[in-house]
């Protein structure tokens, strides 16, 4: 298992790595200079190239890069250009307010998708398996920024049940506050893992109460329910737990856009702020923070997944995806 585990790490190194240098020479390949947004009029040639020097503007890509990732290795993930503070501390502010939003995404996916998933697979093709894959596919298919607007219109602005964004009510600070502000983007950041999940566990329970083991037991006199429960069920996470450890990176790059939506003070919102503010250190920053966060969720998974099938546990063998 240990092999296993520190073969699985040596081989995200490189995607890391590949990540950060496509991403800075995208960021450097876009239109404009960064520096141009922090000069004030009347600055010199000189005292341009010194802002530009601070920055680490200066040379060509590849000495920028390298002095980009000799901080990185450092710990370091440079300074805001527009607020004049470390990346890193900045992103750790922020956080915890997007682990809370996504964690709640996720069990939201989890609970709803598991027992949906199993009855659509139980009824396949009655009136409870094409209303519940109906509601799949729109949950694939609608932009969750829309969905948000339009749920902000009926249940803020409208009903007035909700708040319409942000994390807390101005001077209250509980817990049951807290979760009346994250009922709404909750939801809209867990609906698509939630379609996503509820069609893999019924294809996968269709194909498992197909299976000899389920027609033996069956066949036994033992009931549909318990054999849907004990046995489908656990066969039927396997992949589950492939596609939770995925979609926490989906997750981060989800609230990219719920958090700007409903005002939540998380660090999707902070990276949506960097690109209207062109604040390259911030958003390669949250670009590699996602990435890691990528990764890990991987690791994650094969883990979780080699503890749950013997076989890869025992073999310590490469799961096929």
């Amino acid at each position: 298992m240990k092999k296993y585990i520190l073969k699985r790490l040596l081989q995200l190194i490189p995607v890391v790595i590949l990540v950060s240098i496509f991403s800075f020479l995208i960021i450097q390949a876009a239109p404009g200079d960064p520096i141009n947004n922090y000069v004030k009029s009347g600055m010199t040639e000189e005292q341009v190239e010194q802002v530009r020097k601070e920055y680490g503007l200066d040379g060509n890509i590849a000495q920028q890069y390298g002095r980009w990732l000799g901080h990185v290795l450092q710990g370091d993930l440079g300074t805001s250009m527009k607020q004049q503070r470390p990346v890193a501390e900045m992103i750790g502010e922020r956080l915890p307010n997007t682990i809370i939003l996504m964690g709640m995404a996720l069990f939201l996916a989890l609970i709803v998708s598991i027992p949906l998933g199993l009855w659509a697979g139980l009824k396949k093709n009655k009136l409870a398996d094409n209303v519940i894959s109906f509601i799949s596919y729109l949950g694939i298919s609608i932009p969750p920024f829309w969905l948000g607007m339009v749920l902000i219109i009926i249940f803020a602005l409208k009903l007035k049940w909700l708040p319409t964004g942000g994390m807390h009510t101005l001077n209250v600070d509980t817990t049951g506050d807290l979760l009346w502000h994250l009922i709404l983007p909750a939801f809209v950041l867990s609906l698509n893992n939630m379609a996503v999940f509820t069609r893999y566990i019924r294809s996968n329970t269709i194909s498992q109460l197909e299976e000899d083991y389920v027609v033996t037991a069956i066949s036994k006199g033992t009931s549909k329910r318990k054999v849907l429960f004990h046995h489908v069920l656990k066969n039927c996470l396997l992949p589950i737990i492939t596609l939770a450890g995925i979609n926490i990176a989906g997750l981060v790059c989800g609230s990219f856009v719920i958090e700007s939506v409903f005002s939540w003070p998380g660090i999707g919102r902070l990276a949506m702020e960097a690109v209207g503010n062109r604040d390259y250190p911030v958003i390669m920053g949250f670009t590699m923070f996602s990435c890691i966060i990528l990764v890990l969720g991987n690791l994650l998974a094969d883990i979780l997944y080699a503890v749950a099938d013997p076989r890869i546990r025992q073999g310590g063998g490469r799961r096929d995806n």
